[in-house]
């Protein structure tokens, strides 16, 4: 089964609560991905699958973009650890020039562009590990990225160096950074405990100074 098959035949067309406007092949209660374990998908060669849900950080992120096009209106922009792309997309929807979802997992990648495809969007997608790279870019978009120490470090290092426009979407993650940001907007992101600790998660959005 190629990851397509396996996303088509494990999750759904459904809208995020928080971005109406866009629709994801997600996990939904109603689907066997929903309650696999990781061992259980590792046996059929599956990694955990982040990209069939839209995490608070990313759906926040995605909210923001929509509301302020001018963001990255005409822009190139990548979408850092995109998941289902649901970050990249709303940055297309808001009519960047040019949009790059990067993320290491090929089901993610096949997710996105099933994704963009429902959505009527052209993204770019790759599965390189794009940390530590010079930037082509504009602007970069990072949606709920910093919940494992080493990628966070990785990640907030790297963005510094770069000296781009950068805008994080984040929960309340245990390594996002405490300094060095500005808010700009806040969201209470519809979630689930299954995926959660609670069913709303009051939700950032963040500009790196």
């Amino acid at each position: 089964m190629t990851p397509e098959q396996f996303i088509t035949a494990n999750a759904a067309l459904i809208a995020p609560p928080l971005v109406p406007e866009i629709k994801l092949y997600l996990a939904t209660e109603v689907v066997p991905l929903w309650h696999a374990t990781e061992e259980e998908l590792e046996k059929i060669g599956v990694p955990p699958p982040y990209w069939a849900f839209a995490w608070a950080g990313g759906q926040a992120l995605a909210r923001y973009i929509l509301d302020n096009p001018q963001l990255v209106r005409g822009s190139s922009v990548l979408d850092i650890g995109s998941g289902s792309g649901l970050v990249g997309i709303a940055a297309a929807k808001a009519g960047a020039a040019h949009v790059l979802a990067a993320d290491i997992d090929a089901h993610a990648i096949a997710a996105i562009r099933l994704n963009a495809a429902a959505n009527g969007c052209d993204i770019a997608v790759t599965q390189d590990d794009v940390i530590g790279l010079p930037a082509t870019w504009d602007i970069i978009l990072v949606g709920d990225l910093f919940y494992e120490r080493p990628l966070a470090e990785r990640l907030l290092a790297w963005l510094k160096s770069l000296e781009l426009p950068a805008l994080l979407g984040d929960p309340g993650r245990n390594y996002f950074p405490r300094d060095g940001v500005e808010k700009l907007a806040g969201y209470s992101v519809q979630t689930t405990r299954d995926l959660e600790d609670r069913e709303i998660r009051e939700t950032g959005v963040y500009r790196l100074v």
